[in-house]
């Protein structure tokens, strides 16, 4: 059984995520900080976190900043609940480390979608193992590394999705919303377009050191394709 750490502060949200998501047939482990999900995680690793922003003395930015800088926790899909739905909030969340975000008050529906599209892609991309290269840029689907002109730069599980799946249809360009659908795994016309403008930003920040050579380049009006 897949185990989940849902940390949120208001106790009606933790009840609604263990009843919705053990009705899902995950375990569910819930806490009320974010002083208590670093302690947790020192000795657990679950199979997703699901993490609130808003919360007294550590947020869920500063958690997951945390848990990012440690090599056992890369790769840990973390979903973001934030009261927050401003452009700025999410890209911030984003930029700490998360995979995906639900906005509150969310639907129930949503949040079970978001939540199995995590699991199933963080089952998939442990059995993935090739490498790929493009030009200097190599992508080390063992360790979650992408290698530029021989420099290592590590990568989120998300990170590594995109990058993978770019480097996999180079020169082609890849739509906003196709990239939703095969990286995401979200239903045609769903997702939010400025999920995937946020982690090409993470990427290029990351793989883009030399700045005489874009690998990724952006399509106006489609959206971005990985150059050879």
């Amino acid at each position: 059984m897949s185990h989940i750490l849902a940390v949120d502060d208001d106790p009606d949200v933790l009840g609604t995520l263990e009843r919705v998501l053990e009705r899902e047939n995950f375990q569910v482990t819930t806490l009320n900080s974010g002083k208590k999900a670093l302690e947790y995680l020192e000795t657990n690793q679950p199979e997703l976190l699901i993490l609130d922003i808003m919360m007294p003395e550590l947020d869920g930015i500063t958690v997951c900043r945390t848990l990012r800088r440690d090599h056992r926790f890369i790769t840990l899909p973390i979903l973001f609940l934030t009261a927050k739905g401003g452009t700025d909030d999410i890209v911030e969340g984003l930029d700490a480390g998360a995979d995906d975000y639900v906005v509150k008050p969310f639907e129930l529906a949503e949040l079970r979608a978001r939540v199995h599209a995590l699991m199933r892609r963080g089952a998939r991309g442990k059995e993935v193992s090739s490498v790929l290269q493009v030009g200097n840029l190599r992508l080390d689907s063992d360790t979650y590394q992408a290698y530029v002109a021989g420099k290592a730069v590590q990568l989120t599980s998300t990170e590594h999705r995109l990058l993978r799946y770019l480097m996999e249809h180079v020169d082609q360009a890849l739509s906003l919303p196709h990239l939703l659908q095969a990286v995401w795994e979200y239903p045609p016309d769903t997702g939010d377009p400025d999920l995937v403008r946020a982690h090409v930003r993470n990427l290029r920040a990351k793989i883009e050191i030399d700045p005489t050579r874009k690998y990724i380049r952006t399509i106006h009006s489609v959206g971005y394709m990985i150059s050879s």
